[in-house]
């Protein structure tokens, strides 16, 4: 049976609800950052106060002011938006950076992950030659050992290998996102990733090839590289979201980890589109390497500009 004493202590949240339900009327841009937040935090508290206010057959009124008060709340939060044609554009503009610098920790620790490996797997493959071979097989060990990129087949099938190598990497960074449910699953896929890096690294500068690898991975790695990060912070914030709920119920601390985590995977698109048109068209060719790595710095201090210097403002409704 539903206490009192637990009614008095929640009816303060319903009734702040009410008030900012009442505030926005049909439109959420009426509320401030903060507001929009409270919103969607008490929305997802009331709901779990309806759950356990259903239970108790003699509290049929109190059940029916919540059920109409989450209504209206529902109708508000998401069918309470115009659709805009410019919401692309504010996503990209706006939106994208600040959820960007709000999980920056997470991308942070993915970077940190994927370096860690890399170092440790090129510091065994100087020592232990064999590790090379077991991890990268005999035909990929026989061309570096003759000198020989294995790129040959970009540069002459250009638009296939464009169109592949984009699907391929949207495909990782799909995978690294959704391996956030597992927790262990995107600290394994940086670790692997790290480690092919570091043994590829190892094995082409062992072999001298050491610039043709670096001044291939430049031009696309400069955007490829730090959307995989991303992607694996996003897969990360899924964790933590799982592992941390703080205040928040389980399910309703994931739902929201797995919002920014959605926005975070969706603003890598267009990183590894461009990423891939570049790998697929230029990173392979005779392009002088000082072009290569000049591109490959100016992309990256652009992607810096973007995602670390993007006009701030407050959130509106666009952005949840």
């Amino acid at each position: 049976m539903v206490s009192i004493r637990w009614i008095e202590k929640r009816k303060p949240h319903w009734e702040r609800l009410e008030h900012l339900v009442g505030r926005a009327g049909h439109s959420l841009a009426r509320l401030e950052h903060s507001e929009l937040q409270e919103l969607g935090l008490l929305y997802r508290q009331t709901a779990s106060d309806l759950s356990v206010v259903l239970q108790d057959s003699s509290s049929v009124q109190l059940a029916a002011y919540l059920n109409q008060l989450l209504g209206r709340s529902h109708n508000l939060v998401y069918t309470g938006r115009r659709a805009r044609a410019s919401g692309v554009l504010e996503f990209y503009r706006h939106t994208y950076p600040r959820v960007f610098r709000e999980t920056l920790s997470l991308t942070l620790l993915a970077t940190a992950i994927f370096l860690v490996a890399a170092v440790a797997s090129w510091a065994v493959t100087v020592y232990d030659p064999g590790f090379a071979h077991r991890l990268l097989g005999p035909q990929m060990m026989s061309t570096i050992e003759r000198r020989e990129m294995w790129t040959h087949s970009v540069v002459t099938l250009k638009p296939v290998a464009a169109s592949q190598i984009t699907t391929n990497n949207l495909g990782v960074a799909f995978a690294t996102f959704a391996s956030g449910i597992t927790v262990i699953g995107p600290i394994w896929m940086m670790w692997l990733n790290g480690m092919l890096m570091g043994v590829v690294g190892a094995a082409t500068w062992k072999a001298g090839m050491a610039l043709s690898l670096w001044s291939f991975v430049a031009p696309h790695g400069s955007l490829e590289l730090p959307a995989i990060f991303i992607a694996a912070g996003s897969g990360l914030e899924i964790a933590r979201g799982l592992l941390f709920p703080g205040l928040l119920p389980r399910k309703a601390s994931l739902a929201q980890a797995g919002g920014r985590a959605s926005k975070l995977i969706l603003g890598t698109i267009p990183m590894l589109l461009v990423a891939g048109t570049i790998e697929g068209f230029f990173s392979a060719t005779d392009a002088p390497v000082a072009m290569k790595f000049a591109l490959g710095g100016l992309l990256l201090a652009v992607l810096g500009a973007y995602l670390f210097g993007a006009a701030r403002r407050p959130t509106t409704d666009s952005d949840l």
